[in-house]
């Protein structure tokens, strides 16, 4: 007597097992770990030196004292450095976000060979090499007379923050649905009243992060400010390089540490607040 093919086959099926399926294997894991640690272990370096007393930089600290701090908070280079760089920060993140949401919002709405071409053309400030940027931004604006200028500044630091602010509103504009916009206009809307009521805030995030990263590279930008730099006007990226070129001044360490610090807090502030109101 045969058994029937359901019969057969039941045992086999039963004596499967079924293994859990990671999505992000063990070795991937570890190399993002590596990657991490690798970043993070300059600052594990330039924190504890920030609180040596030795004269010149040291590692491991000797002792323990709160003076490069208090050289930095004492001094009016140091001050006036940092004032410098958030004014100029400041102002990049706002003229750079309100371009590249404008430059994304008009690229998503065309199709073709131009647009793609105006996005590469848009991309260039990023994959450039920073020294050719610089050469030719130094050269334009000593016609113009705008080394050592904060419009000097503001404008060369704009050019290579839009495209990050282009990038993060592209991205949000991708879950956008037009048609709310058409709803919008049917209701008696009119263009920009639209944008501001429909689409701008369901592309809040992408907008407040490029604005964010904006305002990063403007703070941390040394290359242009450099060549833009005057003896009345430089930039904190500045201050911090003439301290390990000329002066050898350790106070780098307490400002570097200040700066990591202020990063960290301006990159997780809006994911915070973020989760602070999904909780709400």
């Amino acid at each position: 007597m045969t058994s029937s093919p359901a019969t057969a086959s039941g045992p086999a099926i039963g004596r499967r097992r079924y293994t859990k399926v990671d999505p992000i294997p063990w070795w991937l894991k570890a190399f993002g770990g590596v990657v991490v640690i690798f970043f993070i272990l300059p600052t594990l370096f330039v924190i504890p030196m920030s609180f040596s007393d030795a004269a010149t930089f040291e590692f491991p600290p000797r002792g323990f004292t709160w003076r490069l701090y208090e050289n930095f908070f004492t001094n009016p280079i140091w001050l006036d450095s940092l004032s410098n760089s958030f004014l100029v920060a400041t102002l990049t993140a706002v003229l750079a976000t309100t371009v590249g949401t404008a430059a994304a919002v008009a690229l998503s709405r065309m199709q073709g060979r131009v647009a793609r071409f105006v996005r590469t053309l848009l991309m260039v400030p990023i994959v450039a090499p920073a020294i050719v940027v610089a050469v030719a931004v130094y050269i334009a604006f000593l016609g113009w007379q705008l080394t050592g200028t904060v419009l000097g500044y503001v404008l060369a630091h704009t050019a290579i923050a839009v495209p990050y602010v282009v990038v993060s509103v592209t991205g949000a504009l991708g879950g956008f649905d037009p048609q709310l916009l058409r709803a919008a206009s049917s209701l008696g809307s009119s263009p920009s009243r639209a944008f501001v009521r429909v689409t701008m805030p369901l592309i809040s995030r992408g907008i407040l992060t490029g604005a964010i990263f904006a305002f990063i590279v403007s703070f941390d930008e040394v290359v242009l400010a450099l060549f833009l730099r005057s003896p009345v006007f430089q930039t904190m990226p500045v201050q911090m390089y003439n301290s390990v070129t000329v002066e050898i001044d350790p106070t780098i360490s307490a400002a570097s540490s200040l700066m990591v610090v202020a990063v960290t807090i301006i990159f997780l502030l809006p994911q915070l607040l973020r989760g602070r109101a999904r909780r709400r």
